[in-house]
C-alpha cells in the first residue's frame, strides 16, 4: 500500500500541522486515491454482498415499561454499575460544524442560557456522581467546545471528569482522484466519520485510565440527541444482554434515513441506508438505527477492519469525494443486542436536532424533558 504524498500537495505549515495532529492516515488515503483515480471505487461499491433479510422478532430486544418488575430489575443492575463507578458517557461532538451555519452544534443554544453540551453534561452531574464524560471532537469543533466548556465552568462536573479527544482527519478528492482544493487554493479537510470513535476513544489517556480503574461500560451518543440520557435501565439492559455491544434502535417513521439492524447471510448486523442492495425495501424493517450505542470496554479497540464508504458530496457548489467510516459496523466483528427504545413521550430517547428548523420544532419538548 503506497502512502499518499503529502509532498506533492504544496500545503502550507497549518494544514501539515492539522494532519500531524490529528492522525492522518497516508496510507488508507494514498489507496483509495488510487481506487478512485483507476475507477476501482465507484458510490456502487458501498452496497453489501449476500443475502439480505430484515431481522427477525427475536432478535429484537425491547426495553422494559418503566415501573414494571423488569423495569426495576434492569434500573438496579444499571444503577449498581453507575455507583460503582464503571459507568461513562461519551458523546460525539466531531463533524465539520456545517449545519448550523458554519457554527460547532455542540455550543449552539437549545434552551435559554443552555447548550447541547450542557444538556449532556447536566444530565451526567444531575444523578451520576462517578460517571466520566469523555468528548470526541474534531479539528473543527475542538478550539471552540473547549473555549465553551471553560467558561461555563464544565455546566457542574468538576474539569477533571471531563475528557476531550479528537477523531481523525481526511483529504478530499475530486470524482477523478484529484486532491480537492477550495476557493483559496488549499486542499480541503474533513472529518472522516464517527466510526473514529472506536480507535481514537481506545487511545485517550482518560479512557485508559476509566478502564483501568474498573471501568466497564460507555453509552455513546450524538450531541444532538437530547433524549439519549445516562439511563440505569438501558445499562442494565446491555449488562443483561450479556453482549459487548448494544444498540439501541426505535420505531421507524416516515422519512427516516440512516441505518437499520438487518440479517446479512443469517447474521444480525447495522447496515447503512446505502448499503442496502438495489430493491431491498427497506421499510420492511420495522426499526432504524438511533447511533446510541453502550459498548464494554472490551470492545473500545483500534483493529477492526472497518470499510470505506465513498461519500459523493457538494462543495463550494462543486462535486467532491470523501471517504467515510461508521461506527455501526462494530455490529459484524462484535454479536449485539438491539434494544428496542420508545422514540417519543417522556421515556423517548430519539430526540435529535439535525439543523435550526428542527431546533425550533423541538424546543418546547426538549424544555419538558430537561425540566428547563
Amino acid at each position: 500500500m503506497s502512502e499518499l504524498d503529502l509532498n506533492s500537495l504544496g500545503l502550507g505549515p497549518d494544514e501539515r500541522r492539522l494532519l500531524g495532529q490529528h492522525g492522518f492516515d497516508a496510507a488508507s488515503f494514498g489507496m483509495l486515491q488510487a481506487e478512485l483515480a483507476r475507477g476501482a471505487f465507484p458510490v456502487g461499491r458501498n452496497v453489501v454482498k449476500g443475502t439480505v433479510a430484515p431481522p427477525q422478532p427475536a432478535d429484537l430486544t425491547p426495553l422494559p415499561e418503566p415501573g414494571t418488575a423488569p423495569a426495576r430489575r434492569l434500573e438496579a443492575l444499571g444503577q449498581a454499575a453507575l455507583d460503582r463507578g464503571e459507568v461513562a458517557a461519551v458523546v460525539l461532538n466531531g463533524g465539520m460544524a456545517t449545519r448550523f451555519g458554519g457554527v460547532v452544534k455542540g455550543v449552539v443554544e437549545v434552551l435559554p442560557g443552555l447548550s447541547f453540551l450542557a444538556l449532556k453534561l447536566e444530565d451526567v452531574a444531575r444523578s451520576h456522581a462517578r460517571a466520566p464524560v469523555f468528548l470526541m471532537n474534531s479539528f473543527a469543533t475542538d478550539a471552540d467546545t473547549r473555549g465553551h466548556l471553560e467558561k461555563h465552568r464544565y455546566h457542574g462536573l468538576a474539569p477533571e471528569r471531563v475528557s476531550c479527544f479528537t477523531q481523525h482527519i481526511g483529504i478530499r478528492f475530486t470524482p477523478t482522484g484529484e486532491p480537492f482544493r477550495e476557493q483559496d487554493g488549499k486542499v480541503s479537510l474533513y472529518a472522516p466519520g464517527h466510526g473514529d470513535i472506536l480507535d481514537c476513544l481506545a487511545a485517550c489517556d482518560g479512557f485508559r485510565r476509566f478502564a483501568a480503574g474498573g471501568g466497564k461500560y460507555v453509552l455513546v451518543s450524538n450531541v444532538d440527541n437530547v433524549g439519549a440520557s445516562l439511563s440505569p435501565r438501558v445499562i442494565g439492559a446491555h449488562i443483561a444482554g450479556g453482549r459487548e455491544v448494544t444498540v439501541e434502535v426505535a420505531a421507524r417513521a416516515a422519512g427516516d434515513k440512516g441505518g437499520a439492524p438487518a440479517r446479512l447471510e443469517g447474521r444480525v448486523e447495522v447496515l447503512e441506508g446505502f448499503r442496502f442492495p438495489a430493491g431491498f425495501d427497506v421499510e420492511s424493517i420495522p426499526v432504524f438505527n438511533t447511533n446510541t450505542f453502550v459498548l464494554s470496554v472490551a470492545a473500545v479497540r483500534a483493529d477492526y477492519n472497518l470499510t470505506w464508504f465513498r461519500a459523493d458530496k457538494s462543495v463550494d457548489g462543486r462535486p467532491a469525494v470523501q471517504f467515510e467510516r461508521l461506527m455501526g459496523e462494530v455490529t459484524a466483528f462484535r454479536d449485539s443486542t438491539y434494544l428496542v427504545v420508545p422514540r417519543e413521550g417522556p421515556e423517548g430517547r430519539f430526540l435529535p436536532v439535525k439543523t435550526p428548523d428542527d431546533l425550533v420544532q423541538l424546543r418546547p419538548m426538549l424544555a419538558r424533558r430537561t425540566g428547563h
